[in-house]
């Protein structure tokens, strides 16, 4: 534990007189010498092939809007139109030019209270898009922060068309070019270089910090990745699969949302909630859920409403079970539970292809604006799969340059998530593993998984999903939200300064999801490849009731499956 609690002192989520941690003290400025310092470091810091806009000091309280922002970038999550600046920063802009036709965007946040620690963000699907509120809430923990625009405005792919240099941003150079530059200037404004590097990101944002991890392994200490979106194309195809599947919504393969939403849904829990010996609405392990819709499909004389046709109880099996291409796996089911998340229903199942996979294969992979999307099939995903430009897949298993200088990579994956499977976190470990050489025990020495039952894409869900992954609108969570023991990221400091490993999590659920209403569950999410077990007779509600089991049978898919998805490079 640190040696020097950590507190919060307000009803909303204010960091101004944390000092976070017990091992490396806050730089305390004299408020004269860090606002002086702000207002003229815009104009003393020379960086090559960049140009610096602004410094600005922003106070605590203060409700900031980002109209330079993209429209399409506004994200009430990850990079609202505003958001209530939670303490007191240095903000400084700028563009870096990395190639004569590409370049970045980015944000250095640098906190009054500063701990000495560095820390990147990351970005979410194609966008390019600053995600501020994780910028807000990480610089407010005493992180001089990092965010950049992924090489491009906005979330769309057209940039990519036809130039390869804003792709290379996209895949890697932008992440890595923001912590060159914020370190730079994170040395010249305190004066004094980091003594640790941090990242933090979700989705695409978990794979940016694996790449950084495989590729630049002196770039972080620490790396918090959620949701990882590595085995990219494998992933982009799969959402393409899925409307091959579902077909369009006059097609007779079509589930409708609403029967999505209000019959397979219930029937899914009716099925499997209470595998774990609880019926709470939240499936603690779905591998262990062999979904069958054969029950709903309609007889002569059936309920409409409340039943499906045989095509669409097919097109539910096909979808829950592993995507093959030939007897080439490509990527792991649907989970169960997923199905009801708001990214199945606004985005997977509803009679379209994905808009990530069309802008993937429309300017990448055909390099054709016009491509008609519906028209893909087994040639175009394997020719994704080929093409892996600049390495997007992010699968190499050595990673033991970032293990052998001690960094440490703690991973964690909601278990419905729908467009990224949780299995892919277990893949990409498995083959880590296996490269590598490694036991159990020795993987755990610097890298873990934490699996968090209920929790949709990244946050939110039915389950104790929140873990200190983000800064979250309504977040007044009282004094102990940031103890190690249950927010992933001081959880992740505590490993690189103090050595000591988290083997879990304390996830919260507030009711609906409102922090002031209170708690409604916790529990302790377990590193995989442990299950969360109840004991049968405490409040399920509490922690306490469940303990972490070790079990071999955590897999839905088939053996030689995993054997050929392990032998991947």
């Amino acid at each position: 534990m640190f040696s020097q609690p950590v507190a919060l002192v307000a009803a909303t989520l204010s960091f101004s007189s944390l000092v976070a941690g017990g091992l490396i003290s806050a730089v305390n400025f004299r408020r004269a010498d860090f606002d002086s310092t702000c207002s003229s470091i815009a104009s003393r810091l020379s960086i090559p092939n960049a140009t610096v806009f602004s410094s600005s000091l922003v106070t605590k309280g203060t409700n900031l809007t980002f109209p330079e922002q993209d429209p399409s970038c506004v994200n009430p999550t990850v990079s609202p139109a505003s958001l209530v600046v939670p303490a007191d920063v240095c903000r400084i802009t700028l563009a870096v030019n990395t190639s004569e036709r590409s370049g970045i965007n980015m944000e250095t946040w640098l906190p009054r209270n500063w701990t000495g620690r560095f820390l990147s963000t990351g970005n979410g699907g194609i966008g390019g898009c600053i995600q501020y509120a994780d910028m807000a809430y990480t610089s407010a923990l005493g992180f001089a922060t990092v965010g950049t625009n992924n090489g491009h405005n906005g979330t769309s792919g057209r940039f990519f068309l036809n130039n390869s240099d804003v792709l290379e941003d996209f895949v890697f150079r932008a992440i890595h070019t923001g912590v060159v530059v914020g370190k730079d200037i994170t040395k010249a404004f305190y004066g004094s270089a980091h003594t640790k590097s941090y990242y933090l990101g979700c989705s695409t944002g978990g794979r940016q910090g694996l790449k950084s991890v495989q590729d630049f392994p002196e770039d972080f200490d620490g790396v918090v990745v959620g949701g990882v979106g590595n085995q990219w194309a494998n992933i982009v195809d799969n959402w393409s699969h899925i409307f091959n599947v579902t077909g369009s919504p006059d097609a007779v393969t079509f589930v409708p949302l609403e029967v999505w939403k209000n019959v397979i849904g219930p029937d899914v829990l009716k099925q499997c909630d209470t595998i774990d010996k609880v019926e709470d609405g939240v499936i603690e392990d779905p591998s262990l859920c062999n979904y069958d819709p054969s029950g709903l499909v309609c007889s002569d004389s059936g309920n409409n409403s409340s039943c499906i046709t045989a095509e669409q109880a097919e097109t539910v099996k096909r979808l829950f079970s592993p995507f093959f291409i030939g007897n080439e796996f490509i990527q792991s089911r649907l989970t169960p539970g997923a199905e009801s998340s708001p990214e199945a229903l606004g985005l997977l199942l509803t009679g379209d292809v994905a808009t990530f996979s069309t802008e993937w294969f429309r300017f990448v992979v055909n390099k054709d604006p016009d491509l008609d999307v519906k028209t893909l099939g087994p040639a175009d995903w394997l020719k994704n799969i080929e093409l892996d430009p600049f390495k997007i897949s992010t699968f190499s298993g050595d990673i033991s340059a970032f293990r052998d200088r001690g960094g440490k990579l703690l991973a964690y994956h909601g278990q419905i998530d729908a467009m990224i499977p949780p299995n892919n976190s277990v893949i990409y470990y498995n083959h880590v593993s296996d490269t590598l050489g490694l036991s159990r025990s020795q993987m755990d020495d610097f890298y873990r998984i934490l699996r968090i039952s209920g929790m949709f894409h990244c946050s939110l869900g039915p389950g104790a999903w929140n873990v200190g992954q983000g800064l979250f609108g309504d977040t007044s969570p009282g004094s102990d939200y940031l103890d190690p023991e249950k927010n992933i990221v001081m959880a992740t400091v505590r490993w690189v300064e103090e050595g000591t490993a988290p083997d879990t999590i304390l996830g919260t659920k507030f009711v609906n999801d409102t922090n002031s209403l209170g708690v409604e569950l916790s529990r302790r999410h377990c590193m995989y490849p442990f299950r969360n077990t109840y004991d049968g007779v405490g409040d399920s509600t509490k922690p306490e009731s469940w303990s972490c089991q070790l079990v071999s049978d955590s897999s839905p898919e088939p053996v030689d499956v995993l054997q050929h998805m392990f032998s991947l490079e």
